[in-house]
């Protein structure tokens, strides 16, 4: 037996060459989970995880390769990126004395990863503790050939309330208190669901599919992709904000490399359509601080969505 050879990169090893590529993507996944410290004594444990489709998601070709985390480079920000996703998920997180509301998680990463703890399980374990049922979804990435970068991720996201919706009595769920929350990406993922809601963009595949994919409402961190390059005073064709758009909370930071201007324009067209919403736009603070506190104002963000989930009514036992 070949002797375990590590480098520096403890991602990168040299043993049992016999092992199948799964068997070693899993000892990676075990590495990044156990280096991060995603598990203790303290952290949340899921109540469920589903498969969001029945069968192979809508378009799937098979050619992206195998799912799993990518290694930390050195200077990284310590996040889990998981990449290669072609088996959407839909995982729940249950408090022990839910109040009825639910929210959808869409982590960032550019529509090219997820950032799966930094602003996925962390978000799910601060809304358990406001009694909210947290609904993680693992949507597809990274971007598919000859679609645009958000039309496989808003399918996922569509068939994930809908699912939610459909299960809600089951689950302890009030339909009529779901809303979706999402970071960069999936912020702008977040934004699609939104304001594309009418009609499926896949062909339904059951039960679930009948039920409203539409969000009670949004809370949209540092979203991107929301407003034109050129101008950044024109909200991009697929986030057609109108009358019955959900209600949202806005937080970004003026100095984010992804530009205030989307929250900002987002908020206004809302505001001219009728729809009443919050925003809030901090001098500084850059881009994917998730919930992980820093010197900055904005990081204190989870406490005024909080407070604004409080005031809509969305968090009422």
């Amino acid at each position: 037996m070949r002797r375990l050879a590590l480098s520096h990169n403890p991602f990168r090893f040299d043993f049992c060459p016999g092992l199948s590529q799964v068997c070693r993507m899993q000892i990676r996944l075990a590495i990044v989970i156990l280096a991060f410290g995603m598990i203790s004594a303290q952290a949340i444990k899921p109540w469920k995880t589903l498969k969001l489709w029945p069968g192979k998601a809508p378009g799937e070709k098979d050619d992206i390769g195998l799912e799993g985390p990518r290694p930390h480079r050195p200077g990284q920000k310590k996040v889990i990126r998981l990449g290669k996703v072609s088996v959407p998920t839909l995982t729940v997180f249950k408090p022990k004395q839910p109040n009825g509301a639910a929210v959808v998680i869409c982590p960032g990463g550019g529509y090219s990863i997820l950032a799966w703890d930094l602003e996925g399980t962390e978000v799910a374990e601060w809304l358990v503790k406001l009694n909210v049922t947290a609904i993680l979804v693992k949507y597809r990435v990274p971007r598919r050939k000859d679609r645009a970068k958000h039309d496989a991720p808003l399918q996922d996201a569509q068939r994930a309330l809908g699912l939610v919706r459909h299960n809600a009595k089951a689950w302890g769920i009030d339909p009529a208190r779901i809303g979706i929350l999402g970071f960069s990406a999936g912020g702008h993922l977040a934004a699609t669901a939104m304001t594309n809601y009418q009609k499926r963009t896949y062909k339904p595949v059951d039960e679930a599919d009948k039920a409203s994919c539409r969000p009670d409402f949004g809370v949209l961190i540092y979203p991107a992709y929301l407003v034109d390059k050129e101008t950044k005073a024109k909200l991009v064709p697929e986030v057609p904000v109108g009358k019955d758009t959900p209600s949202a909370v806005f937080f970004h930071a003026g100095n984010d490399g992804v530009p205030a201007d989307g929250s900002v324009q987002m908020w206004l067209t809302m505001r001219r359509a009728g729809v009443h919403s919050e925003l809030h736009v901090f001098p500084h603070g850059g881009h994917g601080y998730g919930l992980r506190p820093t010197d900055d104002p904005v990081t204190r963000w989870p406490r005024l969505a909080a407070e604004w989930m409080k005031r809509m009514g969305y968090l009422k036992p």
